[in-house]
């Protein structure tokens, strides 16, 4: 088994690509249609473009469970998911420049640091770097 698609759930997929390739750097790999305005569409990471897709979806639009725990999940603070970077210090300098706001500084626990950020689409997303 691989893993080749990941779901983020986004309150805007225009906005949600927005952020996620101007501020974040990722790449726009699928923009397909679908309908009612939705879209397939999904990002990957610059540095591994072949790489798992992280698919930008409209979900809390059109089922209101998903926009309760997303909701829920944003409010007390929780990150919806992961991504993992080789130096946090470094990635939080340069997103901070970049526009975007934290709600975690860099911080250390056990083994790992960590920062917490908001996407602008609903959730908090961690960075974090195994020491």
């Amino acid at each position: 088994m691989k893993v080749k698609i990941v779901s983020v759930s986004v309150l805007d997929q225009e906005k949600a690509l927005k952020f996620y390739t101007e501020k974040l750097g990722f790449i726009k790999k699928k923009d397909i249609p679908l309908s009612e305005g939705n879209r397939w569409l999904t990002v990957v990471s610059n540095e591994e473009p072949d790489g798992t897709e992280i698919l930008l979806e409209p979900a809390p639009n059109h089922f209101e469970p998903s926009k309760v725990y997303q909701k829920a999940l944003f409010d007390a603070g929780i990150p919806f998911t992961q991504f993992d970077v080789d130096n946090v210090d470094e990635e939080y300098k340069r997103l901070v420049e970049r526009g975007v706001e934290f709600s975690m500084n860099p911080t250390v626990m056990g083994t790992a640091k960590f920062a917490v950020f908001n996407d602008t689409c609903g959730n908090n997303i961690q960075i974090v770097e195994e020491l």
